[in-house]
């Protein structure tokens, strides 16, 4: 079956240069423009991995992240934050509320699909 993937950024250049690539892997790719379309779309669609910003109009990443582990029926969701937030403290809160990895934008292609593929269990 195929992995579903949600890209969740406000800056459309890098949502769709993340779903190209996610398409290219062979994930059914979804894109949200802002942190609540992000929610009502992990909890409509049931994403296996959400690739989340985290300075986003309406909620921020960091509130997306906390809302979805704080729901116990998406609790198989997988979470990547990408942002340019590099900070060690917030690597740490976005580690903290849940996501199961964290990139720094820029970013390597290659890093963000390899990472991808790992928390998704489908290897290289």
């Amino acid at each position: 079956m195929t992995k579903k993937v949600l890209i969740v950024d406000d800056e459309p250049n890098i949502a769709i240069s993340v779903e190209f690539l996610m398409r290219r892997e062979g994930f059914e790719v979804l894109v949200a423009y802002d942190g609540e379309e992000g929610l009502t779309r992990i909890r409509a669609d049931r994403p296996d991995l959400v690739v989340l910003d985290i300075m986003m109009p309406k909620l921020d990443g960091f509130e997306v992240c906390k809302a979805v582990r704080a729901d116990p029926i998406l609790a198989g969701v997988r979470i990547l934050m990408l942002t340019a937030k590099g900070r060690a403290a917030e690597i740490s809160k976005g580690l903290a509320l849940g996501a199961d990895g964290y990139i720094t934008k820029p970013f390597a292609t290659r890093e963000l699909v390899a990472k991808v593929k790992e928390l998704l269990g489908t290897g290289s």
